[in-house]
């Protein structure tokens, strides 16, 4: 059977209904509360691949600690973001739901059903 990690924040909502939506198609995934475990760098580099997205891709970019960490700036590397990402994950895009080795950011939480 397939593993499934869901990167959750109990208190968004978008994230909730990911939760539940992965539940009601019978899937008990692994939950990361990534608030309180943030992902390493090293985890970052492997969550991007999976999503096959750019780094810049899994920001919340209207958080205020998006501007405070300098992240609004032109040409900002993928290690400045990936530092920035450990150090405030609040600023990670959520949830991301993996399996195997691909990844989907729950936004809107029917994007996990092509995990499935």
């Amino acid at each position: 059977m397939a593993t499934y990690t869901i990167y959750h924040n109990p208190r968004c909502s978008k994230s909730r209904q990911t939760l539940a939506l992965l539940e009601e198609h019978g899937v008990s995934p692994r939950v990361i509360e990534y608030l309180k475990a943030p992902p390493s760098q090293d985890e970052l580099v492997v969550l991007q691949q999976k999503l096959n997205l750019p780094i810049a891709d899994m920001l919340r970019s209207k958080e205020k600690e998006f501007s405070q960490a300098g992240l609004n700036e032109p040409e900002v590397s993928d290690d400045i973001i990936r530092k920035a990402l450990t150090e405030h994950p609040i600023l990670l895009e959520r949830p991301i739901v993996t399996c195997g080795d691909k990844a989907v950011i729950g936004r809107p939480p029917e994007n996990v059903l092509a995990l499935l």
